[in-house]
């Protein structure tokens, strides 16, 4: 469970669902992680959770000058970055018709600009050989109705992943996306009211072949082996995690 001994690592979105499981398990095996959040009472609950190895700092990854902030106090806490998971992301539903400006904007703001700025920004402190992981999602290459937006951005981020690769390359800079199915996070839960919620869950699990949906600790484990070494010659790949959902 020491992996990742005296690894720096960066979840943004790291409060809740797949970002705080990953962040967790990064810690788990060894990690310094430093986590962000756009609410500070989760931000700082998340940071308890993790435990004494964990940082949070309060961001909104789709403004630019919070992610500036965020580097500036990861190079004076720790000086470099070795993992960098680029979570940060969500969306919701609304059918062809219905989509508009500010769902387009706010969906793309987060999902496709913040990963590309936090990307981007990163790569001053990004080590030799550091691991860099992006979130996509399985809606990425399945049509799911209402859901175009979200799924297009999902798109746009598995494709970072091969460009950015060949960009970094010379740096040994591995670029690697995880592409969860469905997984029992307040956002999934979130997308329809309450009392809806359990009819969500059950009609998802049902298009899964393992007849469940996932666990955020489940996509966390993936995550961190994508972020150590024993994934050394995986690079510009999307890992998919989903219970054979999209493979079948």
């Amino acid at each position: 469970m020491n992996a990742l001994n005296g690894k720096i690592a960066l979840v943004t979105g790291g409060t809740t669902g797949i970002g705080l499981a990953s962040a967790q398990e990064l810690a788990a095996q060894g990690a310094r992680v430093f986590i962000t959040g756009r609410r500070q009472a989760e931000l700082d609950a998340a940071v308890a959770s993790i435990g004494a190895s964990a940082s949070g700092i309060r961001a909104d990854a789709s403004v630019l000058s919070d992610l500036d902030n965020v580097y500036a106090e990861i190079a004076k806490q720790a000086g470099r970055l070795d993992i960098l998971f680029a979570n940060a992301g969500g969306g919701d539903m609304l059918p062809l018709g219905a989509i508009t400006e500010e769902h387009f904007d706010r969906i793309f703001g987060t999902n496709v600009r913040g990963v590309l700025f936090t990307v981007q920004k990163a790569l001053p402190l990004l080590s030799d050989n550091a691991s860099v992981i992006l979130t996509s999602s399985t809606t990425s290459v399945q049509g799911t109705a209402g859901f175009s937006v979200y799924s297009a951005s999902k798109a746009a981020v598995r494709n970072f992943a091969r460009s950015w690769a060949l960009d970094v390359k010379d740096r040994g800079i591995r670029v690697n996306v995880v592409s969860p199915g469905p997984v029992r996070t307040p956002g999934l839960g979130g997308l329809v009211p309450e009392d809806q919620q359990q009819g969500l869950f059950d009609a998802l699990a049902a298009q899964v072949p393992l007849g469940r949906l996932g666990e955020p600790g489940e996509i966390g484990k993936v995550v961190a082996f994508l972020a150590s070494d024993a994934s050394s010659f995986i690079n510009a790949a999307e890992l998919f995690v989903d219970g054979g959902m999209a493979q079948v």
